[in-house]
């Protein structure tokens, strides 16, 4: 991971994951928690990564993909 600041299209493009993340959890009525539960990460986790303040692994998205039933592109595009 760089020490310095990650660049702004960086960040924005991990809230933007974040905000495919949360629209399908949302869109199957689950909670942060529940979503949590399937993939084995907790609340806190899955509330950084749709709030964009968590790199997370691309493992967990595709977990996350696959809990939601959706293809992993739908989240990083």
């Amino acid at each position: 991971m760089p020490t310095d600041p990650l660049p702004a299209r960086v960040l924005a493009r991990r809230q933007a994951i974040g905000d495919h993340v949360r629209a399908a959890r949302t869109e199957r009525k689950l909670t942060q928690e529940k979503l949590g539960e399937m993939v084995d990460l907790d609340r806190k986790t899955i509330s950084r990564i749709e709030n964009g303040a968590y790199a997370t692994l691309i493992d967990h998205l595709i977990l996350i993909a696959d809990a939601l039933n959706v293809p992993l592109s739908d989240l990083v595009k």
